[in-house]
């Protein structure tokens, strides 16, 4: 589980700008994120909040923090046509959760001040 305030990632943004958010988010996360920027002040801002909030919320759940092989850009929090979120694992981390045999799950939510989200991992053959 992780709680986000919205405006502690605003203030991130205006004293990095664009590279804070390109830390935070992968190729195809920042996409979206460019997207929905373009179509509504602050569309962009609860996206990118809620992908703050679902990776840590990843890496508390797998135990290990923002350390290796968990980084910023191997995990992507994308969404599948009817909405829903999942996970989109790269590299060293796809490749470390396929051998371990995980699945996971993920939701997130944001409401004016924070972001939040929950992310659930099982293993595939218990």
């Amino acid at each position: 589980t992780d709680l986000c305030q919205i405006s502690r990632i605003q203030a991130a943004l205006v004293r990095y700008g664009a590279r804070f958010s390109k830390r935070i988010l992968g190729s195809s996360e920042w996409q979206v994120y460019q997207h929905r920027e373009a179509l509504a002040s602050g569309k962009g801002l609860n996206y990118l909040a809620t992908r703050f909030s679902a990776k840590e919320a990843f890496a508390k759940a797998m135990g290990w923090g923002l350390r290796a092989p968990m980084t910023w850009h191997r995990c992507e929090i994308l969404n599948k046509p009817n909405g829903q979120p999942y996970l989109h694992l790269h590299d060293e981390l796809a490749t470390w959760f396929e051998q371990h045999q995980l699945l996971g799950h993920v939701s997130v939510s944001d409401e004016h001040d924070y972001a939040t989200s929950f992310v659930v991992l099982e293993r595939k053959n218990p």
